[in-house]
């Protein structure tokens, strides 16, 4: 996996809901545990864009709610910024459902999706509507 430029400031949490920016039949998720986090105590793990987290699906169809699955952090509305000075935040947070593999489960993507997300998944942006 290649690494992000920069620092992103990290915008979401463990509990947070978000929506689910592709048509794998998931509409609204909730971040249930973080790849890759260290413990401490106390203190809940932080993700931002380009972070994978596990989530729970909490609304869409019958056949996905009440799953759990791997999702990709693609938009969040915390403002971070890039290496070149410019700041960027997103009106919503949304992610996208992706396998073991890192391959996206749906087929499109409603929305644009961050450009660190691009670099870091080429797959995820094949099918993105456009990149930002």
């Amino acid at each position: 996996m290649k690494g992000l430029g920069g620092r992103i400031t990290k915008g979401l949490q463990t509990g947070s809901r978000m929506v689910c920016n592709d048509n794998s039949g998931a509409k609204i998720v909730a971040i249930i545990g973080v790849a890759g986090a260290k413990a401490k105590r106390a203190m809940y793990p932080k993700v931002g864009i380009g972070d994978l987290v596990t989530v729970a699906v909490k609304k869409g169809t019958v056949a996905q709610k009440g799953k759990v699955l791997k999702a990709l952090i693609v938009r969040q509305k915390q403002t971070f910024r890039r290496p070149n000075g410019t700041r960027v935040s997103f009106e919503d947070n949304a992610c996208v459902l992706i396998d073991d593999q890192g391959l996206p489960v749906g087929t499109e993507i409603k929305g644009v999706i961050a450009r660190e997300v691009a670099t870091r998944f080429p797959k995820v942006a094949a099918i993105a509507s456009a990149v930002v």
